[in-house]
């Protein structure tokens, strides 16, 4: 009977616990930034603002799928080996936040570009 309520309870554990990981990058939508920032700004500025932003989400994206991936690690040697590894999961948190923004900066950049006809693309 004891060694049921302990499965149940790891098991409510382990599910916490995976509801706490950081999400990949791909995963962490883009946060709202309207396009009138940008509007002062001329196709060069605009493409030059771009690459700096894009830039930096690369950098961002790569530091946030390291987190989840350690994140996942530790779960699954929490569950698995050493339940206190599963202190060690962080979850998203700032640099989340910084990745959503910067993706909505570059939607809000095209944008901008886009009513200027500067025919910006960022992927």
């Amino acid at each position: 009977m004891a060694y049921a309520r302990l499965s149940k309870i790891a098991a409510i554990g382990a599910l916490a616990t995976l509801a706490a990981c950081a999400e990949k990058s791909d995963q962490i939508p883009p946060a709202f930034v309207s396009p009138s920032l940008y509007h002062t700004m001329n196709c060069g500025q605009l493409t030059f603002e771009a690459q700096s932003v894009l830039n930096r989400a690369n950098q961002a994206a790569v530091a946030q799928d390291k987190k989840a991936s350690n994140d996942a690690v530790a779960t699954g040697v929490g569950v698995v080996l050493f339940w206190p590894a599963l202190f060690m999961i962080k979850g998203d948190g700032a640099q989340a936040a910084e990745l959503a923004r910067l993706k909505g900066e570059i939607i809000a950049i095209q944008q901008a570009g886009n009513q200027k006809n500067c025919g910006i693309r960022v992927q």
